[in-house]
């Protein structure tokens, strides 16, 4: 028995807080129909990519190469020649493109307004903490990540909060609701596998890395209320409102510090929890081993740090591989396919956990009831009723010792 067709969110369904942009009607029925696109990308046209694939591309390669395409870098040099293929790579990519403008353009339209409301509250907040000497890494400042002019960091105007604003109201576009109305999936999945995997535990102290406006960040300040929450980011605009969102949400025990995970400013040892969300496929080469290591120093003896993110390539079939690679291509995410191929165990071994403390799960978004009710019939808390709530790979380690 097929899984039922999801219901079809709005954008005027998106959680609200006091520094969310508001949008017109027109504003809302553009935000709408990108979203309508993806799902109808996603659904209708990217199944025709592995069809074409099948039936068209691998066939042709083997005639002429006697063999089938031996990894992703191969499948994609051959699949770039087919019209279905560029037709919904070009689709997708034009509908990110949209996503940006739609949401600068609504942000920018009212971004004095925001941003005072954003001062109202930030202003003598001893939880965010700003430092104007924090360098942008060349990884975050280079490109526009997935098309975001100007990406996290660029202020257009004094004490800017815009690019946090405008990835607030883009990212459920692009998702189509599946994180949630407010688009704290990730986080949520965080928590759950905590609540399940570590039950009774409290941790004192929690640093999330790379937080943007702290979407997946508060979630856990939410389910620890006792613990002291610290989110770092190099970029001064999604601190901002990152911080003011939290606040407006009712969230009082986290802390916005502009910081690279490269030098993490804290004491050995200061933390129970290290976690990242989506994060390592941003950063570099270089970054990445230095960042472990940071992780590894201030995480606490006894200490979990748990990453979510995308899975890795090794294993997987060359054609998935390369469809999850198609964003270090077409959506300015370069280092996602370097990233991808980085062996996590190795990397956290040299960067001070003992061999084997590695360890790698799953986790699935939480189905956001207010956005997709239950289908008649299904089971309660079912995450498989409608088939697309978003599932990742996560990784992690404990450090030896017990916890203070």
């Amino acid at each position: 028995m097929t899984n039922p067709s999801p219901p079809q969110p709005s954008w005027r369904q998106i959680g609200r807080h006091a520094v969310f942009p508001n949008a017109t009607h027109d504003e809302v029925a553009r935000f709408d129909f990108l979203m309508r696109l993806n799902m109808h990308l996603a659904q209708a046209v990217q199944p025709g990519v592995k069809l074409a694939y099948d039936t068209r591309v691998a066939p042709a390669f083997a005639a002429e190469h006697g063999r089938q395409p031996a990894d992703r870098h191969e499948v994609r040099k051959a699949m770039q020649k087919d019209l279905h293929y560029q037709l919904w790579s070009a689709l997708r990519r034009n509908t990110m493109e949209q996503r940006q403008q739609a949401g600068r353009s609504v942000v920018f339209r009212q971004l004095a307004q925001l941003r005072a409301a954003a001062d109202k509250i930030n202003e003598g907040a001893s939880t965010l903490k700003l430092d104007s000497s924090i360098v942008q890494p060349r990884y975050a400042s280079v490109v526009d990540i997935h098309c975001m002019p100007g990406n996290y960091h660029t202020e257009e105007v004094a004490r800017d909060i815009a690019p946090g604003a405008n990835y607030d109201a883009g990212l459920f576009v692009t998702t189509a609701g599946a994180l949630g109305s407010y688009s704290d999936g990730g986080g949520q999945a965080v928590v759950d596998w905590l609540k399940k995997n570590k039950p009774g535990w409290s941790p004192k102290r929690i640093l999330d890395i790379g937080c943007t406006i702290g979407h997946n960040a508060v979630p856990l300040a939410q389910a620890y209320p006792d613990a002291q929450v610290v989110a770092i980011d190099t970029a001064a605009p999604v601190l901002r409102y990152g911080h003011a969102r939290a606040v407006s949400l009712g969230v009082g025990n986290i802390e916005f510090q502009q910081a690279s995970g490269e030098a993490v400013p804290f004491q050995e040892g200061e933390f129970d929890l290290v976690t990242t969300a989506m994060f390592w496929h941003e950063t570099s080469t270089k970054a990445m081993p230095r960042i472990m290591k940071e992780v590894h120093r201030v995480l606490a003896p006894g200490g979990l740090t748990l990453h979510l993110e995308q899975p890795q390539y090794q294993n997987m079939a060359p054609f998935e591989a390369f469809m999850r690679d198609w964003d270090s291509y077409n959506n300015n995410e370069p280092f996602w396919t370097r990233m991808h191929e980085v062996d996590l165990d190795a990397l956290m071994t040299q960067s001070g956990f003992p061999s084997g403390a590695y360890f790698e799960t799953t986790m699935q978004a939480k189905v956001d009831r207010t956005l997709f009710p239950a289908p008649a019939g299904s089971e309660p808390g079912s995450h498989e009723d409608y088939g697309r709530t978003p599932k990742w790979t996560a990784f992690g380690a404990i450090k030896p010792g017990a916890l203070a």
